[in-house]
C-alpha cells in the first residue's frame, strides 16, 4: 500500500497528511492565477461593463446609493475592492452612501470586522452598517413575490436611489453558485424571509445543489425576490486558493452574473468517473471551515462521489466552533440520530432558524458516514451524528483494512472550492 503525501486546507494554512492507499485520485480545482493588475482589472470591468454602461454615467452626484457586500464567512477581498468602487463614483457625496454587510441570517460583524472588510479608509469616510435581519426596525417592504409573500429588506437599500450588489461567485451547495442575486436575497432580507427562502421542499429538492442555476428552485425564489428592486449595477469576482481576484464581471446583474457562473464552472468542477469508498475532504480553509455550520459545504461536495454507506474524512478547523446564532447545534443535540433529525425537519409545518444546514448535514450522514478531524469538543461532534477522529490517516488505514485496500479513495484537498462531477 502506497503513501501519498497531500496538503490539505484547513484553517489558515495547511494539514500536511498522509493517504496510506494505492488507489487514489486527488480532486483538484484547474489554477487560475490573479490578475496581474488587481486594482487596473476592477477600474477596467466598471469603466467597460456587461450590457450597462459605466458605473460612474449610472449615478448621479444627487443619488442616494446603497452597496451590498458579503459578510466575513465568504473569502471576499473587500478591502482591495471597495475603495475602487468607492472611487468610482466619486462625485457622489461621502454621506450620501452607505455600505451594507449582507450578512443573511449570520451574527451580525463586528465594528473591527467591518472595517476589515471594506478597508480602513472606506471605514472611516463611509457609513459603513451590518445588516441585522432580526430586527424588523431596520426593514422595509421591498415587494410581494409570486406566492403572494410580501418580502422585507434592509432600510438603507430600498430606500436608496441606485443600487450595488457585490459578490464573489464560486459554487453553492444548495444556489448552484453563490454571488448574483444572493447578495441581496438571503443577504439583506429579513428573518421570517430567510426560512421562506430556505424550507425544507426547497433545501431538499435534487435541483438545489452546487452549479445548477436553470431549473434550481432554490436559485429561482431568490432570484425572484432579489428582482423586487433595480439592481443598478454589480461587481462580481472570481478569486483562487490564494484570495487573488482572478476575474472581475462587472455592468448588468443577470449578464454579468452568467458569465461568471460559466467562468466558474469551468474551472471547479472536475470530471470524475465512478464513486469511491473513502473521500478525504475540507471545509476550504479559512473563512469556510470557521464554524461546523460553514464545515457543511465540503462535506457537501465530497457526498457528490461518495458511495452509499462509504467514508467521508472531512478536515475543518472550527475555530469558532459551533455558530454562536439560531439552532443549528440544538437541531443535532436533540437528535439520537441523523434520520431522526430528518423525520422532524420534513414534518408538516415544521420551520426554525438554520435548519436548512441541520438538513443538509442529515442528508449526508444518512447516505455515509462521516469522520470529523477539527477542534471541536469530541463528545459535540459525536452528538452532531459524526464521528470524531485525531489522525487522519490512521481512519483511512483502518477503513481500508475494512473494505480492502483496492478501495477506492478520493482526496479533495479544496473542499467546496473543488466540486467533482460523477460522469455516468
Amino acid at each position: 500500500m502506497g503513501e501519498n503525501r497531500i496538503s490539505l486546507c484547513y484553517g489558515g494554512s495547511t494539514l500536511e497528511v498522509d493517504i496510506p492507499a494505492s488507489n487514489i485520485e486527488v480532486i483538484e480545482p484547474l489554477y487560475v492565477p490573479g490578475l496581474p493588475d488587481e486594482a487596473g482589472g476592477v477600474k477596467a470591468a466598471m469603466q467597460n461593463p456587461v450590457d450597462s454602461p459605466p458605473l460612474r454615467d449610472l449615478i448621479s452626484s444627487r443619488h442616494k446609493v446603497a452597496i451590498v457586500i458579503p459578510d466575513i464567512t465568504r473569502p471576499f477581498p473587500g478591502e482591495r475592492i471597495l475603495p475602487l468602487i468607492v472611487e468610482e463614483i466619486g462625485h457622489v457625496p461621502n454621506e450620501q452612501v452607505t455600505i451594507v454587510i449582507g450578512t443573511g441570517s449570520h451574527r451580525t460583524s463586528t465594528q473591527e470586522e467591518m472595517a476589515s472588510l471594506v478597508g480602513e479608509s472606506v471605514a472611516s469616510s463611509y457609513r459603513v452598517i451590518s445588516h441585522n435581519a432580526f430586527d424588523p426596525s431596520t426593514l422595509a417592504e421591498a415587494g410581494t413575490v409570486s406566492a403572494g409573500r410580501p418580502i422585507y429588506m434592509n432600510r438603507d437599500y430600498v430606500e436608496a436611489d441606485k443600487r450595488i450588489a457585490v459578490g464573489i461567485v464560486e459554487p453553492h451547495f444548495m444556489a448552484g453558485f453563490s454571488g448574483g442575486f444572493k447578495a441581496v436575497c438571503p443577504g439583506i432580507v429579513g428573518i421570517d424571509d430567510i426560512l421562506f427562502l430556505h424550507r425544507a421542499e426547497l433545501i431538499g429538492h435534487p435541483r438545489s445543489t452546487w452549479g445548477v442555476v436553470e431549473g434550481n428552485p432554490t436559485q429561482a425564489l431568490l432570484s425572484e425576490c432579489g428582482r423586487l428592486l433595480p439592481i443598478d449595477f454589480c461587481v462580481n469576482i472570481t478569486v483562487n486558493r490564494d484570495q487573488q481576484i482572478t476575474r472581475v464581471f462587472a455592468g448588468d446583474l443577470e449578464s454579468a452574473y452568467s458569465q461568471a457562473c460559466e467562468f466558474s464552472r469551468e474551472n471547479t468542477f472536475r470530471p470524475v468517473s465512478h464513486s469511491f469508498d473513502i473521500v478525504v475532504t475540507t471545509g476550504g480553509g479559512y473563512p469556510l471551515d470557521q464554524n461546523l455550520y460553514q464545515a457543511v459545504k465540503g462535506m457537501s461536495a465530497a457526498r457528490k462521489i461518495v458511495a452509499e454507506g462509504g467514508l467521508i474524512v472531512c478536515a475543518a478547523e472550527c475555530r469558532e466552533g459551533f455558530p454562536d446564532h439560531g439552532n443549528f447545534r440544538k437541531l443535532l443535540f436533540e437528535h439520537k440520530s441523523a434520520d431522526a433529525l430528518l423525520r422532524t425537519i420534513l414534518s408538516p409545518g415544521f420551520s426554525v432558524l438554520d435548519q436548512w444546514e441541520a438538513q443538509l448535514l442529515a442528508m449526508i450522514s444518512c447516505f455515509a458516514r462521516v469522520a470529523l478531524y477539527s477542534g471541536l469538543d469530541p463528545e459535540g461532534v459525536r452528538r452532531a451524528h459524526m464521528e470524531p477522529i485525531s489522525d487522519i490517516s490512521e481512519r483511512v488505514r483502518l477503513e481500508l483494512e475494512r473494505a480492502g485496500e483496492e478501495a477506492r479513495v478520493a482526496v479533495i484537498p479544496e473542499g467546496p472550492y473543488t466540486i467533482p462531477n460523477l460522469i455516468a
